[in-house]
């Protein structure tokens, strides 16, 4: 017991006697640090005294696949922030080769008794993914919203960056430079918000199936997917995010070619520090802030017992022009 009251006291940054007040239901504690009590006992794993445990806990499950691309702690600290000014606590749940998968994530996240799961990445984009883990929130009534395209049949609410005006905006961008090889490195074949972009770039132009390189979303595979794509002449890369980009950036070094003046290459996401590359990355942004805070606003709003419908809201990218293109080189 005395251990318990410890690790939580120091976890919500208040003394073991406040700590000893909420556990015992005894007055003189605001109600806010009561909730903070209450979050902490939920995410050190602790059960809750017998007579708080009709109380539902007021934890809310942010999945994200990783933490090593940058847009991934981008989004968490965005959603994170709005979940803490409306009383939620976020309870982080990240991915790693090996360790705990989504599905476990889930079922933890299910025993904790959580008021809501956002999942911003996952594999409710892959269509060849399990999927009987969201199925099972959903059977559990569990309010969930995703983040950036999902497969057709789940049936949650999600927020997106529109695919479609991204690849416009930077095959148009690479276009009004005079490229015309233009190439795509993009995730797995089942990857939704990658076959959106694919669709969209062949509807502007040619695009033979050589000039598409598939990759696992890392520098590395954007290295890898780029190499081929300059070995088969192309002169401008629209990558499906800033690693898979700054791996292109790396493909076209290795081979003595230079960037912008001879490959010119397009980020996706404009994460933390792109404009700090060299050369600084064109890209084109995700409207983190508003995308992250419209999840929260429809995660809230079912948790309130409002209706929400299983739609998707597309937010509007921005292209950030910098140093990673430039007029196509002259044959």
């Amino acid at each position: 017991m005395t251990r318990r009251l410890a690790e939580v006291a120091k976890k919500v940054g208040v003394s073991e006697a406040t700590v000893s007040r909420v556990l015992n239901g005894k007055p003189g504690v605001s109600e806010t640090t009561r909730q903070a009590v209450l979050s902490a006992l939920d995410v050190l794993g602790y059960e809750r005294p017998t007579q708080l445990r009709g109380e539902r806990a007021r934890l809310v499950g942010l999945v994200l696949p990783e933490l090593q691309n940058p847009i991934f702690p981008a989004f968490a600290e965005v959603i994170g922030g709005a979940l803490a000014q409306l009383g939620l606590t976020p309870v982080l749940c990240t991915q790693t080769k090996g360790g705990v998968s989504e599905v476990d994530y889930v079922a933890l996240l299910l025993q904790q008794q959580v008021s809501g799961v956002v999942f911003a990445g996952g594999l409710y984009a892959q269509a060849d993914a399990p999927h009987d883990h969201y199925r099972l929130l959903a059977d559990r009534n569990i309010p969930v919203v995703l983040v950036n395209a999902s497969i057709a049949d789940l049936g949650f609410p999600g927020v997106s960056c529109d695919d479609t005006v991204a690849v416009e905006q930077a095959w148009r961008h690479l276009a009004s430079l005079g490229h015309e090889r233009i190439g795509l490195v993009l995730g797995p074949d089942d990857h939704v918000p990658s076959a959106r972009k694919l669709a969209a770039a062949r509807a502007l132009g040619e695009l033979p199936d050589e000039h598409v390189a598939r990759a696992m979303f890392s520098i590395e595979g954007g290295h890898a997917a780029a190499s081929r794509l300059i070995d088969r002449g192309v002169t401008g890369i629209i990558c499906a995010s800033d690693p898979l980009a700054l791996g292109a950036v790396r493909a076209a070094r290795r081979k003595g070619l230079g960037v912008p003046a001879q490959v010119s290459v397009v980020g996706y996401d404009d994460s933390a520090f792109m404009n700090c590359t060299e050369p600084p990355l064109t890209t084109v942004r995700q409207p983190i802030e508003a995308m992250g805070r419209a999840a929260v606003e429809l995660l809230n709003t079912q948790i309130g017992g409002g209706f929400v419908t299983p739609e998707e809201l597309l937010f509007e990218p921005e292209l950030v022009v910098r140093g990673s293109t430039a007029q196509a080189p002259r044959s």
